[in-house]
């Protein structure tokens, strides 16, 4: 089973940029489809952008299309979740999670996820 690890929150100004990192260990992102979600105290945890196996698929939420941009590298280890023009009501913790091949938006149809990292976006 993959291992996840996130990476790269923090605090930021409205307005600033993030990219986020979900690295993996244990094996690649070669046949598995990479999803970010994020929580919020007291809110459901929401889907935010995905990648499918090959790449050639992406998703955005609504809230986040044309701010934010899901990518992977080359060695299919780890993928991105570069974030500007941020918000306040982009702050929560944000996660990545796996599945096989293809993107869903529900995030209890993931495998595995990481421990998530905190995005802090001030007004």
């Amino acid at each position: 089973q993959v291992q996840l690890v996130e990476s790269g929150g923090g605090l930021v100004q409205s307005g600033g940029s993030l990219r986020l990192s979900c690295a993996a260990s244990g094996r690649t992102f070669s046949t598995l489809a990479v999803g970010w979600f994020r929580q919020a105290p007291g809110k459901e945890r929401m889907f935010v952008a995905g990648i499918n196996w090959s790449g050639g698929d992406k998703q955005y939420a609504d809230s986040v299309k044309g701010r934010f941009t899901i990518s992977r590298d080359t060695a299919k280890t780890t993928v991105y979740l570069q974030m500007n023009s941020l918000k306040p009501e982009d702050t929560a913790v944000y996660y990545c999670a796996t599945r096989p091949m293809s993107i869903t938006t529900s995030p209890t149809l993931y495998n595995s996820r990481g421990q998530g990292t905190q995005v802090t976006v001030s007004s």
